[in-house]
């Protein structure tokens, strides 16, 4: 089901009035629940066992993790069964391409098992809520070990939450547990909601619904007729693209979960002005990067162990964190080469804000900003090409065109230039909060953010574009 939809309003509305019901609030976690499942059953039915299954394993796990003896045995059992249930259904299909006969045996069936929706989620929020329970890290209630019963209604719910279910936030347990209780339709924060929800919506349904119209000549084998100007401008509107559709998924999520009382943390902060790659994993997808810090980087030894050692660590943790997003080859080389990316910055810069260093202050520590601010962007954007392109050799192709076709083809084509048109809004919107401090722009600006959003209204009513799932859907 669509964020996008009008029958995922409906769902959203139907539930709030029942949730927020005087005589039904001992009932608000079950009501929750429900719109959940049907939420997810909507696009896969028979997979809602799966992740019904999986809130159940999960809860079993980290209840005796957290109340049980044996408790490193739980905890063990259940991060292997979340990791196995992820490569069973995610991987399976590749390991079975790559290393099995696929026509005979195991890897007939590995390659016949769907992908479940949102299993990359679903199995990280178990991996946190297993974890987290044998480290000891929340309390569900204090002073006493809670019924079983009551432990499982929250785990699915955590689990399940239906706004952060396909596509995260991906919420860490013990900032997600302590939330859960009654709540009042008095206690819902609407300017919060409003903000988060218009940005949300406009981002995916203006910016990345329509972008997404003349991206699509990046695909094989159109691009190789485009010229070098062409070829250029659909990378940054596709980098645009990306960071639209995903951080209005997130704007979205967060806006519906505080409709019912629920904060989910901030994933997007602005990535396109990081100044540096170290920066840029800050800002961009922030709760899967402070995911694979805390329990894969530091498990694996972080930079406790000397540089190498660190090298190797943010290595690995960059390559799984790609594998992460797609059963493909192509998904490891994007994880290794923000890695490396990554290696190479520390190594010859540190944690230096900005690598190019041409003055302190003044013009000069500007024009080092700058230029570090864009060849941040321009790296990331060229990395987005794998996902666009997820066959590796058509991605090395466009690389190669960029310069072969230049002087051969008309360089830039009209049909490319409305991409000019979506990109721009999204620049503003970085540029506003790169100079959200200086006197004029909060004086002329900001102080009437009332009629940007009037402005983002009229264009979601007047100017989205054609209906389209989410690019993260498929991770």
């Amino acid at each position: 089901m669509l964020f996008n939809s009008w029958i995922f309003i409906g769902l959203v509305l139907a539930t709030m009035l029942v949730y927020y019901q005087p005589v039904l609030k001992n009932l608000q976690i079950y009501i929750l629940l429900i719109a959940s499942f049907v939420f997810y059953a909507y696009d896969s039915f028979y997979l809602l066992i799966l992740l019904f299954a999986s809130g159940v394993v999960n809860a079993i796990a980290s209840y005796g993790a957290k109340y049980r003896r044996r408790s490193r045995l739980y905890a063990t059992t259940g991060v292997v069964v979340n990791l196995t249930l992820l490569a069973l259904f995610k991987y399976g299909n590749l390991l079975s391409l790559t290393f099995l006969d696929i026509e005979n045996g195991i890897g007939k069936f590995l390659c016949t098992l769907p992908l479940p929706l949102g299993i990359s989620f679903y199995t990280f929020s178990g991996i946190s809520l297993v974890v987290d329970a044998y480290r000891g890290r929340f309390d569900e209630v204090k002073g006493e070990v809670p019924k079983f019963r009551r432990y499982l209604k929250d785990t699915l719910l955590y689990i399940c939450f239906f706004p952060k279910l396909l596509a995260g936030p991906i919420v860490k347990s013990k900032d997600f547990c302590v939330q859960i209780g009654t709540k009042t339709f008095d206690d819902i924060d609407w300017h919060f909601v409003f903000k988060s929800l218009v940005t949300g919506y406009f981002l995916k349904m203006v910016i990345a619904d329509n972008l997404k119209d003349f991206t699509f000549w990046m695909t094989y084998p159109y691009f190789e007729s485009e010229g070098t100007g062409t070829l250029l401008l659909m990378v940054f509107g596709y980098s645009i693209q990306m960071f639209s559709d995903f951080a209005g998924y997130s704007l979205i999520a967060i806006g519906v979960a505080a409709l019912f009382g629920y904060r989910l943390p901030e994933n997007f902060n602005f990535p396109y002005i990081a100044t540096s790659f170290r920066e840029f994993w800050k800002r961009w997808h922030i709760t899967l990067s402070q995911f694979l810090m805390e329990y894969l980087y530091i498990s694996l030894g972080g930079n406790r162990k000397g540089k190498k050692r660190t090298y190797l660590n943010l290595l690995l943790t960059m390559m799984l964190g790609g594998l992460w997003h797609g059963a493909a080859w192509s998904y490891l080389v994007w994880g290794t080469y923000h890695g490396l990316c990554l290696v190479m910055e520390r190594m010859f810069c540190g944690r230096r804000e900005y690598c190019i260093q041409i003055g302190k202050s003044g013009f000069a520590g500007k024009l080092s900003r700058y230029s570090s601010m864009a060849l941040v962007f321009i790296a990331v954007s060229f990395g987005w090409l794998l996902f666009k392109l997820p066959h590796f050799d058509e991605a090395i192709l466009y690389v190669t065109r960029i310069f072969d076709n230049f002087g051969s083809v008309r360089f830039i084509a009209p049909k490319s230039l409305p991409i000019i048109m979506y990109v721009i809004p999204v620049i503003l919107y970085h540029i506003l909060y790169y100079f959200r401090n200086n006197e004029l722009v909060k004086k002329y600006i900001l102080r009437f953010d009332y009629v940007l959003y009037g402005i983002m209204l009229f264009l979601i009513i007047t100017n989205s574009g054609s209906v389209n799932s989410f690019v993260y859907f498929q991770f």
